[in-house]
C-alpha cells in the first residue's frame, strides 16, 4: 500500500532587505496613488506585506498558492478512498501555485478528500478535520476535486464546504488570546452560501463549545441575518464574536448601503479587531478594485465583548461550537498578530486581484477537460439557443453578442473530467465556481458539488457522436439510455419514447444533438 510522504517544510531563506524594500515600494505606491512597481507586485505576497507592516502572519492557509514569496512547502493533504493513502500537495515552484496535477494523478480512478490544510507560517497552525462540538457531530473532509479554479493561469482547487464539513486547530501558537489585537482575511465566494450557522474563518474556542460572549473573533460570510435589520439579500461579511454575527457594535447593520456582496464568484472578506474597543469589517471583489469598509467602530455594546476573550483556536467552515449547517468556499486566508494598517490591507487586496482568480482556462471550444465551451442546440427551431442556467435550472435560450454579460456567463461552461468517470465529462458553471450541471428527477439543474457518489453520477455525461448525425450527444452516466435533451426550452435527461412528455420521440435525435461551440463569456 502506498504511504504518504513525510510533511517536510524547509526553513524559509529570505532576503530580508529585498523583501522589505519591495513591500515598502508597494505600500508607498498605494499611499501615493501611483502604479505599483511590477517587481514589488511580483515579489511581495500577502504575508510578506503584513510582515513588512509590523503585523506578521501567525496563520496562513491556502489550497491554491503560496502566501509568502519564499514558501516552498506543502499546502494541503489529500486522502484517497481506494486504499486510505495520503499525499501532501505542494507547489510548482517556491512562492507559486499549487501542484494540482499531483493531486489529479494521486486521485485518478478514485476519490479523495482534504484531510489537512497546512499553515505556511513558522507557527505550524495546521487545520485538520474538525471533531464533535457542542452543536454538531464530528465533521467530514471536503471532496478534493469539488472546486476547480484558475488562479494565476494555473488550474488548481479550492475548498468547497457543504453542511457537515469543517476544519480546526485547537492547539495553536501565536494566535491572539484574551483581548489581544489581530487581523484576518479570506478569499471566498458569493455564489456558494446559505443562511445557516456558520461559515467562519478565524479565532474560536479551544474546546469546540460556546464558552460565552467575546470568546470568538472570526470572519463570517453568508446570508444569515442574526440581528435585524440587515439590508439587501447578502451575503454579508460579518464578525462572529460568539453568540452573534455582528455588522456593528449594536449587532444589526447601521449601514444601509451594505446590501452584501451579491453573487460575486470571488470575494475578499476582512476583519480586524484591537480586542479592546474597536473592530472593522471590509470586503472587496477579489477579481478587481479595492476594499470597501462597511463598519469601523466600537466593540459590541453587549456585555463580554469589550475587552474580548479570544481563546486562540482556528476554525474554518463552522461556528465555534461546531455549528456546521453552513456552506461556503475557501481559497486562501491569513491571521495576523496585531492590527494591519489600511495601506497593508490595500496592498494585499491588490496582490489578490493581480493573481487573476477565475481567469480563462486557456482552452476553448473542445471537450478536453479545462476547455471553456457553450453548447448550442441543433434542432431547426432553436439553432440560436444555448444551454444555460437560470434561477438554478437548466434551460436553453437565445444568446447573441448583444446579450447581457450575465446571460453570456450563464451560457458558458468549463469542461471537467467526469466526476464519476474520467472517460466522461462534467460541466462546471463559469460564473458559479464549484456548481455543476446535474440531473435530479430527470430535470437538469445547476447545483454545488457535495462530494456524494449520487451527485458525481448525476453530474457526469458521456459524449457520443450526435444521434442526428451532427454534433455531439451526451448520455447520462447513471442512466445510459437517457441523453441530455431540450424540450419546451427546459433541459432533461430523456429517453427515445416513454411516459414523460420530455421522452417524446418527436425530434428526439435532433434535440439530443449539440454543437460544442466557443464560449460566450470571455
Amino acid at each position: 500500500m502506498p504511504v504518504s510522504s513525510p510533511h517536510i517544510r524547509p526553513r524559509r531563506l529570505r532576503s530580508a532587505a529585498l523583501s522589505v524594500l519591495a513591500v515598502c515600494a508597494t505600500l508607498a505606491a498605494l499611499l501615493l496613488g501611483v502604479g505599483v512597481p511590477q517587481a514589488a507586485a511580483a515579489s511581495s505576497l500577502p504575508c510578506d506585506v503584513y510582515a513588512a507592516a509590523g503585523t506578521p502572519c501567525v496563520a496562513a492557509h491556502s489550497l491554491v498558492r503560496a502566501l509568502y514569496s519564499s514558501y516552498n512547502g506543502s499546502l494541503y493533504q489529500v486522502r484517497r478512498a481506494s486504499d486510505g493513502a495520503t499525499k501532501d500537495i505542494g507547489l510548482l515552484a517556491a512562492g507559486g501555485y499549487a501542484n494540482a496535477p499531483a493531486q489529479d494523478s494521486f486521485c485518478s480512478g478514485t476519490t479523495c478528500i482534504i484531510t489537512k490544510i497546512y499553515d505556511q507560517s513558522s507557527r505550524h497552525n495546521d487545520l485538520t478535520i474538525e471533531g464533535a462540538g457542542g452543536a454538531g457531530a464530528a465533521d467530514v473532509g471536503a471532496p478534493a476535486d469539488a472546486l476547480p479554479v484558475t488562479v494565476g493561469g494555473h488550474q488548481v482547487y479550492g475548498l468547497e464546504i457543504s453542511a457537515g464539513m469543517g476544519y480546526r486547530d485547537n492547539s495553536t501558537s501565536g494566535v491572539a488570546t484574551n483581548g489581544a489585537a489581530e487581523g484576518m482575511y479570506m478569499v471566498t465566494s458569493g455564489t456558494h452560501v446559505n443562511g445557516r450557522c456558520c461559515f467562519d474563518y478565524g479565532n474560536a474556542e479551544t474546546n469546540n463549545k460556546d464558552t460565552g460572549n467575546g470568546h470568538m473573533d472570526a470572519i463570517n460570510f453568508g446570508t444569515e441575518c442574526w440581528f435585524s435589520p440587515c439590508y439587501g439579500q447578502g451575503p454579508w461579511v460579518q464578525a462572529d464574536l460568539e453568540n452573534g454575527l455582528f455588522q456593528s457594535d449594536a449587532g444589526y447593520s447601521k449601514n444601509s448601503s451594505d446590501t452584501g456582496t451579491g453573487p460575486l464568484p470571488f470575494v475578499t472578506a476582512l476583519l480586524k479587531n484591537n480586542g479592546q474597543n474597536h473592530f472593522a469589517l471590509k470586503w472587496g471583489n477579489a477579481q478587481s478594485g479595492g476594499l470597501t469598509t462597511t463598519y469601523s467602530g466600537g466593540e459590541p455594546t453587549r456585555s463580554g465583548y469589550s475587552p474580548m476573550h479570544q481563546e486562540g483556536a482556528i476554525v474554518l467552515g463552522t461556528g465555534g461550537d461546531n455549528s456546521n449547517g453552513s456552506i461556503g468556499s475557501f481559497f486562501e486566508g491569513v491571521m495576523t498578530s496585531g492590527i494591519p494598517t489600511d495601506a497593508a490591507d490595500n496592498a494585499v487586496q491588490a496582490n489578490i486581484v493581480s493573481v487573476g482568480y477565475g481567469g480563462a482556462t486557456g482552452g476553448t471550444g473542445t471537450l478536453t477537460p479545462g476547455s471553456e465551451i457553450s453548447l448550442r442546440a441543433t434542432t431547426s427551431c432553436c439553432t440560436s439557443d444555448y444551454v444555460r442556467h437560470q434561477n438554478d435550472a437548466g434551460v436553453i435560450s437565445a444568446i447573441t453578442s448583444g446579450s447581457s454579460g450575465l446571460d453570456r456567463n450563464d451560457a458558458t461552461w468549463i469542461v471537467r473530467r467526469g466526476l464519476a468517470s474520467s472517460s466522461c465529462v462534467s460541466f462546471e458553471s463559469r460564473n458559479y465556481p464549484g456548481d455543476y450541471l446535474r440531473h435530479y428527477n430527470y430535470k437538469l439543474y445547476r447545483q454545488p458539488m457535495d462530494g456524494t457518489a449520487q451527485f458525481r453520477a448525476d453530474a457526469t455525461f458521456c459524449p457520443q457522436t450526435g444521434k442526428s448525425g451532427t454534433g455531439t450527444s451526451f448520455a447520462s452516466y447513471n442512466y445510459p439510455t437517457r441523453y441530455l435533451r431540450h424540450y419546451d426550452y427546459n433541459l432533461y435527461i430523456a429517453s427515445d419514447g416513454g411516459s414523460n412528455d420530455f421522452d417524446s420521440s418527436t425530434s428526439w435525435t435532433d434535440d439530443i444533438s449539440w454543437a460544442v461551440s466557443t464560449p460566450w463569456a470571455p
